[in-house]
């Protein structure tokens, strides 16, 4: 978690508060961005993660915004949520940088060129999450325990509370407690894969909460599809032993996407 970064805290409130407005629309406003109708990929509202491979749905619904252009943005993106989420990205792409940079130097890289930094951040994607007050809980799957596909997850969560990280024992669950104005940052897979294992991605879970609505919106920092992702070969140069292949960036992609969340089971799909 990071507080005192260069996103301004009115950046965070104003995509906050744009969240609650998008998940606010008409039903049949929020169904233009489904996938039976969205007119691009690249946005698309729905409920769940994998539906057709879960036994029991998870308890959010989402806007998945994938950034292409400022063009595209302006033409696809919903209009009620469409600027403020631009500015939070824009914002925050200043402190991926200073991330990236310090934790490429834990790995004795010391330069991020043009090719190095399209491989770690060459696509970004933005997820407005919301969680309805749940009924029942305890009984009630909201996010099942995984880590994401990503190199880093900048994390905007809201004042509730929910979000739950696997303990290096891997025994225990520790709450994130919500601190006004920070950043969660989660290391993804992707980041796990390029450094051969020496960062690891985090698993987590979201709990339900049976009296107040939970919303977050977490920006998801990419290789781009078409990249090859395995062990950077600084690494392997001197001499350590990859524990990773190359995989297909998309291929990885959709291997998580075919299935349910099922904690870090997905990075085997790269192991050697």
């Amino acid at each position: 978690m990071i507080v005192n970064h260069a996103v301004p805290v009115e950046v965070l409130e104003n995509v906050k508060d744009a969240t609650y407005r998008f998940f606010g629309l008409p039903a049949e406003v929020k169904n233009k961005y489904s996938k039976e109708h969205s007119s691009s990929n690249n946005v698309r509202f729905g409920t769940s993660f994998t539906p057709q491979a879960e036994k029991a749905l998870e308890w959010k619904d989402y806007l998945s915004l994938f950034y292409v252009s400022e063009e595209e943005a302006s033409a696809l993106w919903p209009p009620v949520c469409r600027e403020q989420v631009l500015d939070y990205m824009k914002k925050s792409k200043v402190v991926i940088k200073q991330l990236l940079q310090v934790l490429m130097k834990g790995l004795n890289v010391n330069e991020i060129d043009e090719t190095k930094e399209s491989l770690l951040m060459g696509s970004v994607r933005t997820n407005l999450n919301y969680y309805p007050i749940c009924p029942n809980p305890e009984l009630t799957v909201v996010v099942g325990r995984h880590s994401d596909v990503s190199t880093l997850t900048i994390l905007l969560q809201d004042e509730i509370g929910g979000l739950f990280v696997r303990g290096n024992d891997g025994d225990n669950w520790i709450h994130v407690p919500p601190i006004k104005g920070s950043l969660v940052i989660n290391v993804g897979d992707a980041l796990q894969i390029l450094s051969n294992g020496r960062y690891r991605s985090v698993e987590h879970r979201v709990v339900a909460n049976g009296s107040k609505n939970r919303i977050s919106v977490p920006i998801f920092v990419n290789p781009r599809p078409g990249d090859m992702i395995g062990p950077l070969p600084e690494l392997v140069s001197r001499g350590e032993k990859p524990i990773y292949k190359q995989v297909l960036y998309s291929d990885y992609v959709k291997h998580f996407f075919r299935k349910a969340h099922d904690g870090k089971k997905t990075v085997e799909f790269a192991e050697l």
